[in-house]
């Protein structure tokens, strides 16, 4: 990745600074596990917003291994075989949720190798590093992001039209609405554009930057054979990604502290429901939730 243009654009991306208070939250975040924690970032739509009170922070807290993350080994195990874990924060009257993953796994989700979009399809999307233990820590997550925007792009890319594949916009909107299909987010339409037309400028660099790498190209007819391998390959991505969102769901409601509230405020906020606890439901989180989120799916409230 040494002297690539999109390693380069990513890692200004992830050094610009942050409102302080996120910063500070960022600290805190890896202070609860200080034998484990290389680098934490910030990402999301919050990243967008100058007014944070009220709203709900997004971070990613990478760590060197599972093991040494946590105090409680079925922690480890969890994120290991379901990652990532995630789990509530709060600090001086902000909100915020942080999703742990180890640098391996991170890398690897960043990836054409992941067997989901959940990481790759949020990091194409401008991030920040916003706490960071060293040197080589920040070295090895400028190369994991550097590696989710040529993902998107490259399976994006044989899905659009000659004309739109010699622009970013439009290969960046389709990919962003195919990571919907792959996950329970029945996001509302034009949510791809709008996400795009958050940060022009970026996305107009990264696919500039993708294209001189040879990570794409922008006005190459696309074969039947590429197109063909990519429709394929999004089919995987769909059916890998709905049964992992449905056990991250369940697992989130042991692992997240209120996590059966956390659960109907992600679907409430992604599908537009308004789902509304009944008692027994917060009693009993973890049969609430493998209840709840069939019957989601069969209304079409989610998928």
């Amino acid at each position: 990745m040494s002297g690539s243009a999109v390693a380069a654009l990513v890692g200004a991306e992830l050094a610009q600074p942050v409102d302080p208070r996120v910063a500070e939250m960022a600290a805190a975040i890896a202070a609860l596990h200080p034998a484990a924690a290389r680098a934490v970032l910030f990402y999301g739509s919050c990243l967008r917003e100058s007014q944070l009170d009220g709203l709900m922070l997004d971070f990613y807290l990478i760590v060197s291994d599972y093991r040494a993350a946590y105090g409680k080994s079925w922690l480890a195990s969890a994120n290991r075989l379901i990652p990532p874990n995630v789990f509530p924060f709060a600090l001086n009257g902000l909100s915020a949720k942080y999703a742990v993953l180890s640098q391996d796994d991170f890398a690897r989700l960043c990836s054409d190798k992941a067997d989901n979009v959940s990481v790759w399809a949020r990091f194409a999307q401008p991030s920040r590093l916003a706490w960071v233990a060293d040197e080589a820590a920040r070295r090895n997550v400028v190369a994991s992001v550097a590696e989710a925007g040529s993902t998107l792009l490259a399976l994006a890319l044989p899905g659009v039209s000659p004309a739109e594949r010699a622009g970013a916009r439009g290969v960046f909107e389709a990919g962003f609405a195919m990571t919907y299909t792959c996950e329970l987010r029945a996001e509302r339409k034009g949510r791809s554009g709008s996400i795009v037309e958050s940060a022009p400028d970026y996305y107009a660099a990264l696919f500039d930057a993708a294209i001189a790498d040879g990570r794409i190209g922008s006005a190459a007819a696309v074969s039947r054979a590429e197109a063909n391998a990519a429709t394929l390959r999004w089919q995987q991505l769909r059916r890998r990604g709905k049964t992992l969102s449905v056990l991250r769901l369940i697992k989130a409601s042991f692992t997240f502290a209120g996590g059966i509230e956390y659960l109907a405020w992600k679907i409430n906020r992604h599908a537009g429901t308004r789902i509304v606890l009944r008692p027994w439901q917060r009693r009993h989180p973890l049969v609430a939730a493998i209840l709840l989120v069939p019957r989601l799916i069969a209304s079409r409230a989610i998928g």
